[in-house]
């Protein structure tokens, strides 16, 4: 991945990206369960349905701490020595791009440790992949070098209280992958659920009720978890990397999100356009194409000095610029929009924020806006990146 602030030129990036792997040719381990008497894995509990109590009501609500998360797993002890840092207890909507931010920094902390084998954070289905994302792209450059141990994010979707309740296996799972020694060409970040292994940049939720509501569209499981052993079978994702920069003391850029419609005339691109934002990410339909009316407002837009990346609605598939009628890719890659490869539009946000937070990248948005959306793009798609700035690798 590109380094920010190491030149101006645009070769830099030619140099440093490194070229697709086939990720369904590596099988990585032996696979078999690697459980020490002597290894700690940290329970770090935000809240989620895992976390749930009924009240007077009998609505479900985040009462649970992680110390009663972990008495309900049968066989939790024998796997390892484990520890508990309450860290909230709310329902997944409650957590916010700042609380993402210092789980980050604690979670760094915790795993420098070295009696620490990994953490498992245990967290609301909602959001659940969207902290998983910003962990995976926050983990700063002394950490990615130094450290290669597994974060862990598991959840349930039924209450602790309920019939088929899934929390206690999807805890016991996630343990198990964080009991594991991860070697540096897996994922870092990842989703435990219904004992698949999902990569924090590609796992989407998507049924608001099943236990198997988590999936990978286009791309499956990273692994899986059984009774004896966990599973690796396909290599690291580029974007679960991280994205060489310290991490930040807090996210300072304004992001927004303009779903696009049938009929769109542009009003809502207009509004963020008035607010002065630093970043907005449009989600198109299909290949990322748009209303022909929403045009005008996005390169109004994008001369103001806002980065416009576009996305699709729909679960799986990248942008490309495959038609040219009015709206379509093409028009937007001719005002200077970014295009979001495969990325949902709530990881675009996050990515955004996180990256428009940094100094150095701020600095190069000044200098050369130009370079600065080719070092987007190849966050996003370097493949579309080499062919749009004319980068070869």
């Amino acid at each position: 991945m590109t380094k920010l602030g190491t030149g101006t030129e645009k070769e830099t990036i030619s140099q440093q990206i490194e070229p697709e792997v086939d990720i369904t040719e590596e099988v990585l381990d032996d696979g078999y369960l690697d459980v020490m008497e002597d290894k700690t894995v940290v329970i770090f509990a935000v809240g989620g349905t895992i976390a749930t109590k009924k009240d007077g009501e009998g609505y479900l609500v985040p009462a649970a701490s992680g110390e009663e998360l972990c008495k309900k797993v049968p066989g939790l002890d024998d796997l390892c020595n484990i520890e508990v840092v309450n860290f909230s207890c709310v329902q997944s909507t409650a957590v916010t791009p700042e609380m993402m931010l210092e789980i980050s920094k604690q979670v760094q902390e915790i795993l420098k440790r070295p009696d620490v084998s990994g953490v498992v954070i245990t967290h609301g289905t909602d959001t659940l992949e969207e902290t998983a994302y910003f962990l995976s792209i926050s983990l700063s450059d002394e950490f990615q070098n130094e450290y290669f141990k597994p974060i862990v994010l598991t959840g349930s979707m039924r209450g602790a209280d309920a019939v088929g309740a899934d929390g206690p296996a999807n805890l016991l799972a996630s343990v198990k992958v964080a009991c594991h020694d991860v070697k540096e060409d897996i994922p870092r970040v990842v989703v435990c659920m219904n004992n698949e292994i999902h990569a924090a940049s590609r796992v989407q939720k998507v049924h608001s009720d099943n236990i198997a509501a988590f999936k990978s569209p286009s791309w499956g499981p990273v692994g899986y978890v059984d009774d004896d052993l966990v599973y690796f079978r396909a290599g690291a994702l580029d974007l679960d990397m991280g994205f060489n920069f310290p991490t930040p003391e807090k996210l300072t850029a304004k992001v927004g999100i303009v779903k696009a419609v049938t009929g769109d005339k542009g009003e809502l691109i207009d509004y963020f356009t008035s607010q002065k934002i630093d970043a907005l990410v449009i989600e198109g339909f299909g290949r990322g194409n748009l209303p022909p009316e929403m045009m005008p407002s996005v390169k109004e837009a994008i001369d103001s000095g806002i980065e416009v990346v576009i996305t699709s609605r729909t679960p799986a598939g990248r942008i490309l610029d495959s038609y040219g009628t009015p709206g379509s890719v093409k028009d937007s890659i001719q005002l200077g929009a970014v295009m979001g490869g495969e990325s949902t539009s709530a990881k675009v946000r996050l990515l955004l924020l996180y990256i428009l937070s940094q100094p150095k990248a701020q600095e190069l948005r000044r200098e050369d806006p130009e370079l600065f959306r080719a070092y987007l793009q190849e966050c996003l798609d370097p493949v579309l990146s080499e062919r749009l700035f004319s980068i070869k690798s």
